[in-house]
């Protein structure tokens, strides 16, 4: 497979040097960082009613745009093709380490590159190409994915996680919404979001044991859930995040869900789902041998991309059925708008809840 991504080589700029007193020209103002490297950028200033206004930035031959004080990432266009990229803006001293699970895993068709890194003298750019929709919404918006489709989407998927994994990468937040299209038709995926990844010890790449206890609760396995100080396989908690994936593409809810945080973590701890019979025999063994409760049974990313259902022609589809139930007058277990609270969202109660049960409530990821 031709893992190699059809862009130029990366090309990381410094910018020029600081000019001295007497080549600066007189009233220069707020310039762009490439033209005045001495002077910080300001990306948003706020009005007398509080309300910010937006600022436009040249950084090379980029105008980023859309820059909050809330946020690192924004957009921004080539000036010269009109291309639009993705822009994160990211402190110069640290940002290095930011961009490591970039350049692990740089080159790979399904999963994100860096395109170029301009530097000024406080903040380093890094832009990367620009996506057309998220696999979260897609989902969404279709209810559910016919089997041939599926598969297609899912391989990509599966190719991109056992490259991360071979490359010393746990990715730990894996979702539907950390993938995006590639194409405007909405046939190719990358995977977009690296800044939750850890980077293994590259002299030691089996060693992927965590103790932290970080995810979306609706993708969360059941050892991070009752993770003992022993820790547990980074790698294979990523291989139920995937099954979680997998089935939501293909029933359009996920396998476990619950409003009461209490109840959907229980769930997950017995493995409490139940896969519908329109799903293929197939796509039905694949998902049972992801979604196991002990991670060792769970098949790894590289025998998933082997099982059957990737590997075989497709047998005729079982007719369309709804993927959903209703229970008290309402859609049980669709897809939501969200996949998961907002950081802080858990109310104290929440919390309070779960002194009742043995395991602790993870980090929330939007």
């Amino acid at each position: 497979m031709n893992r190699q991504r059809p862009r130029p080589r990366l090309h990381i700029s410094h910018g020029p040097k600081k000019k001295t007193e007497s080549e600066q020209p007189p009233n220069l103002g707020y310039l762009s960082p490439d033209l005045q490297p001495c002077s910080p950028p300001t990306f948003c200033q706020e009005t007398e009613d509080g309300t910010s206004n937006e600022r436009f930035l040249h950084v090379g031959k980029y105008v980023v745009h859309q820059v909050t004080s809330s946020q690192d990432t924004c957009s921004a266009v080539d000036i010269a093709t009109g291309n639009e990229y993705k822009c994160k803006v990211l402190p110069l001293s640290t940002y290095r380490q930011a961009i490591s699970p970039y350049l692990a895993t740089d080159g790979h068709p399904h999963v994100v590159g860096i395109w170029e890194i301009i530097l000024d003298q406080t903040h380093a750019y890094v832009f990367f190409q620009r996506g057309f929709g998220d696999l979260h919404s897609y989902v969404r918006e279709k209810k559910r994915l016919r089997q041939g489709e599926a598969r297609e989407l899912a391989r990509q998927v599966v190719d991109a996680v056992c490259y991360c994994h071979e490359s010393g990468l746990v990715l730990r937040d894996l979702k539907l919404r950390k993938f995006v299209f590639k194409n405007p038709e909405r046939t190719e995926l990358r995977l977009d979001g690296l800044e939750d990844a850890v980077v293994l010890d590259e002299n030691d790449v089996t060693a992927d044991t965590l103790t932290d206890k970080y995810g979306c609760p609706a993708y969360v396995s059941p050892e991070i859930l009752c993770a003992r100080a022993s820790g547990y396989s980074g790698r294979r908690a990523d291989l139920w995040s995937l099954g979680v994936m997998i089935y939501t593409m293909l029933v359009g809810r996920y396998p476990f869900h619950d409003r009461d945080p209490v109840v959907l973590f229980g769930k997950i701890r017995r493995g409490a789902y139940k896969i519908p019979d329109a799903v293929p025999a197939r796509a039905r063994c694949l998902i049972k041998n992801l979604l196991c409760r002990d991670p060792l049974e769970r098949l790894s990313a590289e025998e998933a991309l082997e099982h059957p259902w990737f590997s075989k022609p497709l047998l005729n589809e079982p007719p369309s059925r709804p993927s959903h139930t209703v229970k008290g007058g309402c859609l049980d277990q669709m897809v939501p708008h969200y996949d998961c609270p907002a950081p802080g969202a858990c109310s104290s109660a929440v919390n309070q809840a779960f002194d009742d049960v043995p395991c602790d409530l993870p980090n929330f990821v939007p």
